[in-house]
């Protein structure tokens, strides 16, 4: 009699909550929507630093993944018509450097396309530089300060920037040596980098002995970012089976205990993730990318428990009162390496991918 009880009002509850919930996921669409076009009609416009950049910058590289998945999620067409015709402008190439991670990272775009368009333009200049890259990897100390050393991945945004490529070119060619070059990079890195009491990232290994006012270690936000949607990426591309698949699983399941109690009481990350009282104001790539993870983790029921579930919609719920009415998002600390202070003015292109990512998950959460 009581589980049948507790299953009618279970029923009714779920009933009774459907439009309010209907109502919250086409406002959640129709920003999302906003943001993203905003950015397609001011490409080029606002950036860090006033200087000029090529298509295959890798600060447009979060961008134009965010573009094709919330294209593909939502069904606005402008997202991907618009990286179709950046690719073809540019001819599907990468950045210059040859070994550095961000100068790939606008390939994880164009494998996205290939394998919705199956057009070989798109694949061919990113499996030509894996290749390279492989057949001849660099011989340096993993430190940023080493000669050469951004040759390797010695900074914890490049764990964002170029191992998503590689993962996912094992799983189109299915040659495993893509996805084997990337583990080993990406053990070595996170050796150098992750803290494991803090389970967090120093952004280098210059930060490591820094401290932050307050006496706490230096994380700083935007780059733990950059990790914990890498983590969700790679979780998405990496098949269960392969056995590294649990290592990038403990990784992920440890950062989000951190990164749930570094979020303050409005939803947001602050620049610094152990000192917000030195950077009060929000961070919203960084929200961004952990509000994507969050989400992420509990639609694959990797996060389980009502405080990620809440941690996500608190991070989405703040991120969308700081758009504009024209769908400008403020509060995106501009390119750099550590902490900053922010305002409502700043804006990048990176933090409307993470921006967009984060729709993606929580329309389906």
């Amino acid at each position: 009699m009581y589980k049948r009880l507790i299953t009618s009002l279970l029923l009714w509850a779920a009933i009774l909550g459907a439009p309010a919930a209907a109502k919250a996921g086409k406002r959640d669409r129709q920003i999302a929507n906003r943001v993203a076009q905003w950015q397609i009609d001011n490409f080029g416009n606002y950036f860090s630093k006033g200087l000029p950049r090529s298509d295959q910058h890798w600060a447009n590289g979060a961008l134009y993944r965010g573009m094709v998945v919330w294209g593909e999620t939502s069904g606005y067409k402008p997202c991907e018509e618009f990286v179709l015709t950046v690719g073809r402008r540019n001819g599907w190439r990468m950045g210059r450097r040859q070994y550095h991670a961000d100068d790939i990272c606008v390939g994880q775009a164009y494998l996205m396309l290939y394998q919705r368009h199956g057009d070989t333009a798109m694949l061919r200049p990113v499996l030509q530089r894996a290749d390279s890259v492989i057949a001849f990897p660099a011989k340096t100390r993993l430190h940023i300060k080493a000669r050469d050393g951004s040759k390797r991945w010695s900074w914890c945004d490049a764990l964002f920037m170029a191992p998503p490529v590689y993962a996912l070119l094992t799983r189109i060619t299915g040659d495993q040596k893509y996805l084997q070059f990337m583990n080993s990079e990406f053990y070595a890195a996170t050796a150098a980098l992750y803290d494991p009491a803090e389970r967090l990232y120093y952004r280098d290994a210059r930060y490591i002995p820094k401290r932050e006012k307050n006496g706490k270690k230096v994380f700083w936000s935007r780059g733990n970012g950059w990790c914990y949607a890498a983590l969700a990426i790679l979780l998405d591309t990496v098949p269960e089976s392969d056995p590294t698949y649990d290592y990038y699983r403990r990784l992920f399941v440890e950062m989000s205990a951190s990164v749930v109690a570094c979020q303050d009481r409005s939803g947001s990350w602050h620049p610094s993730m152990l000192d917000p009282e030195a950077y009060p104001m929000p961070e919203n790539s960084a929200s961004g990318f952990f509000s994507y993870g969050l989400a992420w983790g509990v639609n694959r029921g990797l996060l389980t428990g009502s405080v990620y579930r809440k941690a996500a919609r608190r991070g989405w719920k703040a991120l969308c009162s700081h758009v504009d009415s024209d769908g400008r998002l403020g509060y995106v600390q501009p390119i750099g390496g550590s902490p900053a202070s922010t305002t409502r003015e700043m804006t990048e292109v990176y933090g409307v991918g993470a921006f967009l990512l984060a729709a993606s998950e929580i329309v389906n959460m």
